[in-house]
C-alpha cells in the first residue's frame, strides 16, 4: 500500500534530482532532523550534486541550512563537503560541518534550541525559501504524519515559501499517533500559556499541517535513519551514575521531591545513556521524563515499567534500538509523546513542572561556569543544543563528565572556563566519577574547594587548591581569580599538550 495516500501529492512524486532544482542559489532550506533521526536521506546528496556541478561551471551556489539540532552525514556532512553552506542554525555534530564552521568557510549560529522556531517565525535569519521535510506517510485529507523526530518541522512547514516531502517507507507506520502536534504557540503579544501541566499531556493533532500549495515535490525512499552505538558502559560511566542516583535518593528523603521524583531530562551521549541505566536498577520507579531524545536507556526504562511516560521531540537510539522502536512502536506509542521542539524545550512547562535537568559538558570551573561547546575557547565543537533550555529553567540542574580528558592529560575542572555557555547562576550540581558537588547553597570561595575536592582528578586536585589559596590571598575579591594564570591552564595545553604541571 502507497504511504501517499493523496491524490493531489501523488502527481507531484519525482526523483531527487528533479525535486532538487527546485533549490535555488541564495536559498534558505529548513530541514527535518534531529539528533540522527527524521532527516531527509536522499534529497541532500541531489542538492551537493547540484552544488558541485554550478561550482564545476564556475558558479556561485550557496544555501543556508537551518535544522531541528544535529543531522547526519547524509546531510550535513555532504552539504559542507561541498563548501556550498554559508550559514548553519542551531546545532550540528559532523566532523565535515564543524570544520566548515572553524575554516569560516560556514558561518554559524549557536543558538538555543527553543529560541530557533521562533526567530524563524519572525524572519530574523531571512525568508526560508525552502523546506525539506520527512514524513512516514502523507493521509488521505493531505496531512503529514511525522517520522522519528519533529523538531522544527511545523516552523518549516509553515514557513517556507517551497516545501519538498521525503516519504520514507522505513519509517514505522506504527508512529502514527505518537505524535502530538500543538498549533496554539504565537509570537507575542499574542501568546497564551502552553497548557501542559505533566509530561503525558497530549494538546494538539497527531499530524503536521501543510499547505498542498506550496508542495513542489514528494520523494520517496526507504532509507533508515543514521543512528550511533552507545559505548559499553565503563567504571567511570557507572561512578557518574551512581553518584547521581545517590543524589536524587537523599532529595526524596529530605522532603525536596516526591518518590517518583520530579519529570527528568537526559542530554544526548553515552554518560547520559549510562545515568539512565542506573535508573533501570535502582529502586525508583512511576518515574517520567519530559525531555529532548528518547534514548536506549529510556526505552528500557519503560520496559521495565519505572517510566511510565516519556515526552521528546526526536529519538536518538543505537541500531539495535531503533530496529526495536521501529517494529513496536505502536506499542511504545501509549508511552512516548514526540512534540515539536518548540515546545519540548519551551522554558515554561520546564519551570512549571519542575524538571531535573542532566548534561554534559567540555568543561567547568571551580565557581560552577560551564563551557559546553568550545575546545580551548576558540574552536566549535558541536553547540549548545537544548542544554541552556533546561539547565536555566531545571528546578535542579545537573551537568556531569569524566573528571579528565585526552588520556587524562586534559582536567575537565579548571580554575576558569575558556569559553561561558552556563554560568554559575544556572549549574546547581556537577558530578564526575570522583563525586558530586552539590554548590545550590554556596557562596563562590566555598563552592570552589567542594567543586575540586569532590570533582577534580587526584593528578589536578593539588595545582587547583593551590591556585584557589594564592588567589584569595592576592584579593579579599567575591570571586578570587589570578586571571593571567587561569589563561595559562589552556595555554599550558596549546604549548605542551598537557594542563599537567
Amino acid at each position: 500500500m502507497t504511504r501517499i495516500r493523496s491524490p493531489k501529492f501523488q502527481a507531484k512524486v519525482m526523483n531527487a534530482d528533479d525535486a532538487a532544482a527546485f533549490i535555488k542559489n541564495g536559498d534558505n532550506i529548513g530541514v527535518s532532523g534531529f539528533t540522527g533521526a527524521g532527516y531527509p536521506k536522499v534529497l541532500p546528496g541531489a542538492l551537493a550534486d547540484r552544488i558541485k556541478a554550478a561550482q564545476a561551471r564556475g558558479e556561485e551556489f550557496r544555501v543556508g541550512l537551518y535544522t531541528g539540532a544535529s543531522t547526519a552525514p547524509e546531510l550535513d556532512g555532504v552539504l559542507a563537503e561541498t563548501g556550498g553552506l554559508s550559514y548553519r542554525t542551531p546545532y550540528q555534530s559532523d566532523p565535515y560541518m564543524r570544520n566548515a564552521i572553524n575554516k569560516g568557510i560556514s558561518d554559524y549560529n549557536d543558538i538555543h534550541l527553543s529560541h530557533s522556531g521562533p526567530q524563524v517565525r519572525q524572519g530574523f535569519h531571512g525568508p526560508l525559501g525552502v523546506a525539506i521535510v520527512e514524513v512516514t506517510a502523507i493521509t488521505e485529507d493531505g496531512d503529514l504524519i511525522p517520522s522519528s523526530s519533529i523538531g522544527n518541522n511545523n516552523v518549516y512547514l509553515d514557513c517556507a515559501e517551497r516545501i519538498i516531502l521525503e516519504v520514507n517507507s522505513w519509517q514505522s507506520t506504527g508512529l502514527e499517533g505518537m505524535h502530538d502536534l500543538y498549533y496554539g504557540t504565537q509570537l507575542p503579544p499574542n501568546n497564551v500559556p502552553i497548557p501542559i501541566t505533566s509530561p503525558g499531556d497530549r494538546i494538539g493533532q497527531t499530524t503536521l499541517r501543510v499547505n498542498p500549495d506550496k508542495v513542489v515535490a514528494v520523494v520517496e525512499t526507504d532509507d533508515a535513519d543514521r543512528n550511533t552505538p552507545f559505548k559499553p558502559l565503563d567504571e567511570d560511566s557507572m561512578a557518574i551514575a551512581g553518584y547521581f542516583l545517590d543524589f536524587l535518593k537523599n532529595e526524596v528523603k529530605q522532603g525536596r521531591i516526591p518518590k517518583s521524583l520530579l519529570p527528568l531530562q537526559s542530554g544526548v551521549g553515552n554518560i547520559a545513556n549510562a545515568v539512565l541505566a542506573g535508573l533501570l536498577h535502582s529502586d525508583l520507579e512511576n518515574l517520567t521524563s519530559y525531555t529532548e531524545v528518547i534514548q536506549d536507556g529510556m526505552v528500557d526504562l519503560i520496559d521495565s515499567g519505572k517510566l511510565k511516560v516519556a515526552s521528546a521531540t526526536a529519538f536518538s537510539l543505537s541500531p539495535e534500538y531503533a530496529v526495536k522502536m521501529n517494529d513496536h512502536a505502536a506499542e511504545y506509542r501509549k508511552s512516548i509523546v514526540l512534540r515539536p521542539q518548540e515546545i519540548s524545550n519551551n522554558p515554561e512547562p520546564i519551570r512549571r513542572m519542575g524538571v531535573i535537568s542532566c548534561n554534559g559538558l567540555i568543561e567547568a570551573d571551580i565557581y560552577g561556569n560551564v563551557n559546553s561547546t568550545h575546545i580551548m575557547g576558540t574552536k566549535m565543537q558541536n553547540g549548545i543544543g537544548g542544554s541552556g533550555d533546561f539547565t536555566r529553567n531545571a528546578f535542579i540542574s545537573c551537568f556531569v563528565t569524566p573528571s579528565v580528558a585526552k588520556d587524562g592529560d586534559i582536567s575537565c575542572i579548571v580554575p576558569m572556563v575558556s569559553h561561558h555557555d552556563h554560568t554559575e547562576h544556572d549549574v546547581m550540581v556537577v558530578i564526575t566519577e570522583q563525586g558530586l558537588a552539590d554548590v545550590r547553597h554556596l557562596a563562590p570561595r566555598k563552592r570552589a574547594r567542594v567543586i575540586i575536592e569532590n570533582c577534580a582528578h587526584p593528578d589536578y586536585k593539588d595545582a587547583l587548591l593551590d591556585y584557589v589559596d594564592r588567589a584569595e590571598k592576592a584579593s579579599a575579591l567575591h570571586t578570587p581569580h589570578l586571571l593571567r594564570e587561569a589563561l595559562s591552564w589552556h595555554a599550558r595545553f596549546v604549548e605542551t599538550g598537557t594542563m599537567k604541571a
